[in-house]
């Protein structure tokens, strides 16, 4: 450590995670104004924050396949911060956001405004103003889209207004990953909604399927071009957190065959 710094805190790296969390690897950098805006809540410059971006990037497996090796001299902290937050997301990424709330002055539910005439109560009935719906909405959404650089993970379509953040296990199933980025796959309203009535799925090694319901009807356009064009392709594949193949294998379980 160079002469006048000072050693990162628990409570500054798990902010720091959040942020790495919710921005593409590509805009970890001090001219980020979401990196500014760190910076300046925990007292740090936003060269600092960068650094310690690539450094939880050294740990990144998806990072690491893509040949994206991050930053070295990671601290022992870092790395126990990393897999905490990693192997217990939704309690530490709500932790982290009401930290960040906290930091703010203010609370988690005004950090994370959502568009009530937007809003759709897919997640069991849960009031609009519950924690976790608003982190769902806004948090979970920023994440998902961004790990597949905001754009339909199947077709490619890139007009957010039309892009969902699609549970790969829903929310009433996994209480436990309701937030996790791992857990989702970005796209557009229709394939969301075939992808929730077990009409598509994707198989563990990021391939395709279209439910035999929709091939045999292949000789409507509009099922043919939205559908049966995407059977058997590769998924657009997501750029920082890989999806778990024990939730898509999951979801194969309700695909209809």
């Amino acid at each position: 450590m160079k002469l006048g710094q000072s050693l990162w805190t628990k409570e500054q790296l798990i902010l720091t995670v959040n942020l790495y969390s919710k921005i593409p690897f590509g805009q970890m950098n001090a001219g980020n104004p979401e990196v500014k805006s760190l910076a300046a809540i925990i007292a740090r410059t936003p060269a600092a924050i960068a650094y310690k971006l690539g450094n939880f990037a050294s740990f990144d497996p998806k990072l690491q396949a893509r040949g994206i090796k991050g930053l070295e001299n990671a601290s022992k902290l870092d790395r126990e911060v990393w897999q905490e937050y990693m192997n217990n997301w939704d309690e530490l990424f709500i932790e982290s956001e009401k930290l960040l709330a906290q930091k703010q002055g203010t609370t988690v539910e005004e950090l994370n405004p959502i568009d009530e005439d937007e809003y759709q109560p897919a997640e069991g009935r849960v009031a609009v103003r519950s924690v976790l719906v608003r982190l769902n909405q806004t948090a979970f959404r920023k994440m998902v889209l961004s790990n597949f650089k905001d754009q339909c993970c199947i077709t490619g379509i890139n007009e957010r207004s039309l892009l969902v953040a699609s549970h790969i296990l829903p929310w009433s199933e996994d209480v436990g990953n309701r937030l996790n980025p791992k857990n989702g796959l970005a796209l557009n309203c229709l394939h969301d909604k075939a992808f929730d009535r077990g009409l598509i799925t994707v198989t563990e090694d990021l391939t395709i399927k279209v439910s035999p319901l929709l091939l045999k009807n292949n000789g409507i356009i509009s099922i043919a071009a939205n559908f049966v064009a995407y059977d058997n392709q590769a998924l657009i594949p997501p750029k920082k957190f890989s999806i778990e193949p024990e939730f898509l294998r999951r979801h194969n379980e309700r695909f209809k065959s």
